[in-house]
C-alpha cells in the first residue's frame, strides 16, 4: 500500500462563497486557509495547490471578540527610516478598505513560500454583498451553522 500524490492535472477546483456577516474573523479566517490550502479534500497534498477558490462577501461586518477591536494593531512601513505606522482594526474596519482584516488574517495562517503566494491569489474578499463571480457558479458555505462560537451577535 502506497500514499498518493495528487497531481496538478488531477485537481478539480471548486467555487465557494462564504457571507462573513456577525462572524469572528480568526474562526473565518481559519476555515478560509483551511479551504484554501485544500486541507477538506481526501487528496490533499502538502506541496500542490489543490484548495478551493474562495470569496468572501460582507468583509466590513466581521466582528471581534474581546477588546481586541481596539487592541489589534496592523503595522506596515513606508520604507523610510523611522516610517512605521500603525492602525488598529477599528479604523482599519471603518476606512476605505475593511477587507484587508480578513486578508492579513489568512495570510498570516498561510505557508511562507511560492506556493503559499499562489495559494492566497486564489481568495477574493468584498465589503459588500456583491461580487463579480456569478459565472462560476459558487457554492454557498454557512459556517454559522458549522459552530455557535462562529457568531457573534450583541
Amino acid at each position: 500500500m502506497y500514499t498518493q500524490s495528487a497531481k496538478p492535472a488531477e485537481i478539480e477546483k471548486q467555487w465557494v462563497v462564504i457571507d462573513a456577516t456577525n462572524l469572528v474573523v480568526g474562526r473565518l479566517a481559519s476555515q478560509i486557509a483551511l479551504r484554501l490550502r485544500g486541507k477538506n479534500k481526501p487528496y490533499f497534498t502538502p506541496h500542490v495547490d489543490c484548495g478551493d477558490n474562495v470569496i468572501v462577501i460582507n468583509a466590513d461586518k466581521v466582528v471581534f471578540t474581546g477588546r481586541k477591536i481596539e487592541q489589534q494593531m496592523y503595522y506596515k512601513h513606508t520604507g523610510y527610516p523611522g516610517g512605521i505606522k500603525e492602525r488598529s482594526a477599528k479604523q482599519i474596519l471603518e476606512g476605505r478598505f475593511p477587507e484587508r482584516v480578513i486578508e492579513a488574517a489568512v495570510k498570516r495562517m498561510m505557508p511562507r513560500g511560492p506556493l503559499g503566494r499562489q495559494q492566497m491569489k486564489n481568495l477574493r474578499v468584498y465589503a459588500g454583498p456583491e461580487h463579480p463571480h456569478e459565472a462560476q457558479q459558487p457554492v454557498s458555505v454557512d459556517l454559522a451553522a458549522q459552530n455557535k462560537k462562529n457568531v457573534r451577535t450583541w
